[in-house]
């Protein structure tokens, strides 16, 4: 996912670093470099946090990711804000600027791109387990979100109005009853197939 994120990062920073007069240009590959490790790192930093997978299971609602005022963007904006000014200098009008343009495009773009379907560039999947590490621990702290949040997702197959072990397990296991595992599941869920 690294790879996507990077790319979303230079298709976004033309405007907000490139042509921007308060990076030096000598730094613009670097700032762009930068800023995807970021908001990989706020991402991770911010699901092990208490409650930070809701946070970040909110962001795939809507379209509060390209929400400047969704607390993991403002979060992933502040964070990537400072540490611009620390790495490279820049005032802190600038690394706001560069932060505040720059952080709800691209988040816009990888969670839109990670629920649209027909988007084989970006899987929701990858965006998970990147963010999460691929630990078995910080999964169970997604499935809890996903429990919570797993009614409106269409994974509450018994329609009791919360997802059972039983759901989360065929959820992420895609055994087959379930549409698709996780992947399936919650894909079609999220736009209603």
């Amino acid at each position: 996912m690294f790879e996507q994120l990077t790319e979303l990062v230079k298709q976004y920073g033309g405007e907000a670093v490139v042509n921007n007069s308060a990076v030096p240009n000598d730094q613009n590959e670097a700032v762009m470099e930068h800023a995807s490790g970021s908001i990989l790192d706020s991402l991770k930093s911010i699901a092990s946090q208490e409650g930070g997978t809701d946070l970040i299971g909110k962001l795939f609602q809507g379209n509060n990711a390209n929400d400047a005022s969704n607390p993991v963007v403002s979060m992933i904006t502040n964070q990537l804000s400072g540490s611009l000014g620390q790495k490279f200098g820049l005032s802190s009008e600038a690394s706001s600027g560069v932060a505040g343009s720059l952080i709800p495009k691209v988040l816009g773009s990888l969670i839109g791109g990670a629920k649209d379907p027909n988007n084989s560039g970006i899987q929701i999947n990858d965006v998970i387990g990147a963010i999460t590490g691929g630990s078995e621990s910080s999964n169970g702290g997604l499935m809890d979100a996903i429990s919570k949040y797993g009614g409106m997702l269409g994974l509450d197959k018994d329609g009791d109005g919360k997802v059972g072990i039983q759901e989360a397990v065929s959820a992420v296991s895609g055994d087959g009853k379930s549409g698709g595992g996780f992947l399936g599941g919650l894909l079609g869920k999220l736009f209603g197939k």
